[in-house]
């Protein structure tokens, strides 16, 4: 497996999936997973709390890449029961804006959403669950999601 580089800049900004110098959308951090690169916005440096769960956030998007199918549908059914329960609120921005364009559970939007509730929710539990502007979701569906994740790290090592 090859090493993975980590680097810090000043004033990240996306538009269209892509870096831009201006004219963007601020952002805390981008993801090349291909390139096993993660780029973190250097005023985090600032916020050991936000710190830790950006990056927390971002390693998941490399650990989701590589978790076995069958973690994965189970992480989907789990969050497919929420739906079905219309359980609200979300454990993170990112997750949070795919799930209020959500009309059904398939397509890009559904895929995108489940990973990015999965790593929002590792955010969450290595945070330590502390409180969080960005931390809605109801406590009993924070209760699963943490039993969740207590199981995936018991059994396995987790693939970055």
């Amino acid at each position: 497996m090859s090493d993975m580089k980590i680097r810090f800049k000043s004033s990240l900004q996306v538009a269209n999936g892509q870096l831009v110098l201006r004219g963007g959308e601020e952002v805390h951090a981008a993801a090349f997973l291909h390139k096993r690169e993660l780029l973190l916005d250097s005023s985090l440096l600032d916020d050991a709390r936000e710190l830790i769960r950006i990056f927390s956030h971002e390693m998941f998007h490399f650990v989701w890449q590589r978790l076995d199918q069958r973690a994965r549908a189970s992480w989907e059914r789990l969050v497919k029961t929420e739906r079905r329960n219309r359980v609200r609120g979300e454990l993170g921005w990112s997750a949070e804006m795919r799930k209020v364009k959500l009309k059904n559970t398939t397509g890009r939007i559904w895929k995108d959403y489940i990973c990015e509730s999965f790593c929002d929710t590792a955010a969450w539990y290595f945070s330590g669950g502390q409180q969080h502007e960005e931390f809605t979701l109801t406590l009993t569906a924070r209760r699963v999601r943490k039993r969740w994740f207590d199981n995936l790290i018991a059994r396995r090592r987790l693939p970055i």
